[in-house]
């Protein structure tokens, strides 16, 4: 199936104590490119993210945000240190004597003193969030995915459509191209006899001006290799896969045999039909920038 590189997917990973929410968008670059945002305590999973995302994904500039919830209610705890307690109490006290002064000091205040209580997070099971962000890549992959190749069947009906258009345009010229010959060979031969008495005139001489005007103007070949191009990139396209680096060299050499053969053309019609045919090649090689 034919995708683009364009797409949004979201997916939410649920447990009995966790949630894992992952989502990611694409847009098109000439290769795969991860931005990877996650929370800093899941920066260990980001080598897993990243050779997760190579798994459904071949090219594409594609953010993905990682989020992470822990739902338990042991997740915090409170932290007493007993130890810096009695010294903050016997510092108080010192203080009291050598002052003179009463010694109020109550627990409330020991408390308060820097690092004495103190909540600290419960520690999580690494393998555990890893598994489950896992399978919310997985899930918001297979959504990204999925908008890609609804994307990449959009684009592939209109690259068929001008297709179409283009080879409409290589059969006029290649119909009209023979003709030009001919009319071409009358036009010299009435202007000869213009000029020149019946007796004077040279048959093999105005045969030689017209090859010679043939293999000037002559297309054939170019317009053989635009056949054989068109069709294969149709064939591509209803094959589908990761073809997009194809896709744009094929347009390329298309383009080249367009411009030979509107250089050559010395046929208003037929210098018609090859921008035409350039036209839609240049808008058939945007629309394939798109494509993975």
């Amino acid at each position: 199936m034919l995708r683009s590189m364009t797409g949004f997917g979201r997916y939410e990973v649920l447990s009995a104590d966790r949630k894992v929410t992952v989502e990611m968008k694409s847009v098109n670059h000439r290769y795969l490119e991860l931005g990877i945002k996650l929370p800093r305590k899941l920066n260990f999973l980001e080598g897993t993210v990243r050779t997760e995302m190579k798994r459904y994904v071949d090219r594409g500039k594609v953010d993905v945000f990682i989020t992470y919830e822990n739902l338990g209610e042991g997740d915090s705890c409170i932290r007493y240190n007993s130890i810096l307690a009695k010294e903050y109490y016997e510092c108080y006290k010192q203080i009291s004597n050598e002052l003179g002064v009463e010694n109020d000091v109550k627990a409330s205040h020991i408390m308060r003193s820097p690092d004495v209580v103190t909540i600290e997070s419960g520690q999580d099971d690494e393998e555990i969030i890893e598994s489950l962000v896992v399978r919310a890549i997985g899930g918001a992959a297979e959504k990204l995915i999925e908008t890609r190749c609804e994307e990449g069947g959009r684009l592939k009906t209109d690259l068929l459509g001008k297709l179409d258009s283009m080879l409409e345009n290589v059969a006029f010229i290649q119909t009209k191209s023979p003709i030009i010959i001919t009319e071409y060979k009358e036009k010299i031969t009435d202007r000869i006899h213009e000029l020149l008495d019946d007796s004077q005139i040279d048959e093999a001489r105005i045969a030689q001006e017209v090859t010679m005007f043939a293999d000037k103007v002559c297309v054939d070949e170019e317009l053989v290799r635009l056949n054989s191009h068109i069709q294969a990139m149709r064939n591509d396209l209803e094959k589908g896969g990761t073809i997009g680096r194809r896709l744009d060299f094929i347009a390329q050499e298309m383009n080249r045999e367009a411009n030979t053969t509107l250089s050559k053309t010395t046929d208003p019609e037929i210098s018609e039909r090859a921008i035409v045919l350039k036209t839609d090649i240049e808008k058939v090689r945007e629309q394939i920038q798109n494509i993975e």
